[in-house]
């Protein structure tokens, strides 16, 4: 079984305002509401190509409520932690000129919650992949991914970590199965910057020198880099596209990627996935459909 853990799960509330005018009433062309969080937005997609999965994570409120109702009618099994107080985030996405976006802070995320979370994912077992993607709420330990990995290892789960900095960093010597950071994350974890995509690949190989068994580069439009724990290394530009929503683009590559790769065993077809499922998401108001991906998927070639 696939299980998706998203900390501060929110909704996601995505406008379109022709101009915006900061100071001034702004009138709306058009609204969406999806659940939102880098996990949730996995699963959906993981069930969109037909993989069954299980969301985690904390809610709270009425907006928890109805987080948890959105993702149900999306296919997905859940089993959200309910916490007593507070509620869960609405996050605000603005589309204009420029893209914005206004988050919520989330509900406290106590200890005893946190412990509730940790008993669910002692349940898991080998053969089973687990994918934590995300920042954490303030409330929370900063070490609790590096905290999970290290409770499920030698434990024969595949683990999928999508985090920045420190987060990710801190887990790599408990050889996640992948880790999907963007080229500006990278950049960011070396305190660099990248003049071409061979700079980028060797950055990519050095995270793979500090545990990590496969490495993803996503790159925004211009494509992603895959270095596999075969030795193989990846390329693809972006497909051809009008760029809709950019929200979740990245969240879809890594949905993409798993399915291939649970599909197939094959690292090639499962970066193919990987990147039709990301630009197949940025193209369209919604998540990527298996329909749409497979439309892109093939036209790829590599």
């Amino acid at each position: 079984m696939i299980y998706t853990v998203t900390f501060n799960p929110s909704l996601d509330y995505i406008v379109t305002v022709d101009v915006l005018k900061t100071g001034e009433v702004n009138r709306t062309s058009s609204e969406l509401i999806l659940p939102g969080g880098k996990g949730i937005n996995v699963s959906i997609v993981l069930k969109h190509l037909g993989m069954d999965n299980t969301a985690l994570g904390f809610i709270s409120g009425f907006t928890g409520e109805e987080i948890r109702r959105r993702v149900k009618e999306q296919g997905v099994e859940e089993d959200f932690i309910e916490l007593k107080n507070g509620w869960s985030r609405i996050n605000m996405k603005i589309r204009s000129a420029e893209e914005s976006e206004i988050n919520g802070q989330g509900p406290v995320i106590d200890a005893n919650a946190v412990g509730q979370l940790c008993e669910k994912l002692e349940h898991l077992s080998e053969g089973d992949v687990l994918v934590l993607a995300g920042s954490i709420p303030n409330t929370m330990p900063d070490t609790i991914y590096r905290d999970i990995l290290e409770s499920l290892e030698g434990r024969g789960i595949q683990i999928v970590v999508d985090a920045t900095k420190d987060l990710l960093v801190n887990v790599l010597k408990y050889r996640p199965f992948l880790i999907k950071p963007n080229h500006h994350e990278l950049a960011e974890i070396f305190q660099t910057t990248f003049q071409n995509r061979e700079e980028i690949i060797r950055h990519a190989k050095k995270l793979q020198e500090m545990g990590a068994r496969n490495v993803l580069i996503s790159m925004a439009g211009d494509g992603a880099v895959l270095v596999s724990e075969t030795g193989a290394v990846y390329e693809s530009e972006a497909p051809k596209g009008v760029v809709v929503n950019s929200v979740g683009a990245g969240d879809s590559m890594v949905a993409g990627f798993l399915a291939g790769y649970l599909q197939t065993g094959n690292y090639k077809e499962a970066f193919k996935m990987g990147i039709a499922s990301g630009s197949a998401s940025a193209f369209s108001e919604n998540l990527a459909t298996l329909e749409e991906v497979e439309a892109l998927k093939s036209t790829l070639c590599f």
